[in-house]
């Protein structure tokens, strides 16, 4: 996310308003509902994610221990379990 100083987008008026509720701090505005973007589709992260997924399942079911899937992906046990509860 890029940040875009205030007094070059807008009125004077709604910079002084604004500055009535925050001053000197940083604002985050949402997109409008019409505008808003799945989680993941700007990036191939989320594909990233479900491949090595399905690879701990896979190690998983061909006798790996949760604890070695937490040991060689750096993730909790905590979260391999999640990954397995999921198949």
């Amino acid at each position: 996310m890029r940040y875009i100083k205030a007094e070059d987008i807008l009125p004077d008026e709604i910079v002084e308003l604004i500055q009535q509720y925050v001053d000197g701090e940083t604002i985050y505005i949402p997109r409008k509902a019409e505008n808003r973007l799945a989680w993941g589709c700007r990036t191939s992260y989320k594909e990233e994610l479900r491949q090595r997924n399905g690879c701990i399942q896979q190690e998983y079911a061909s006798g790996a221990t949760v604890y070695e899937l937490s040991k060689r992906y750096h993730l909790s046990e905590k979260s391999i379990r999640r990954i397995l509860k999921d198949r």
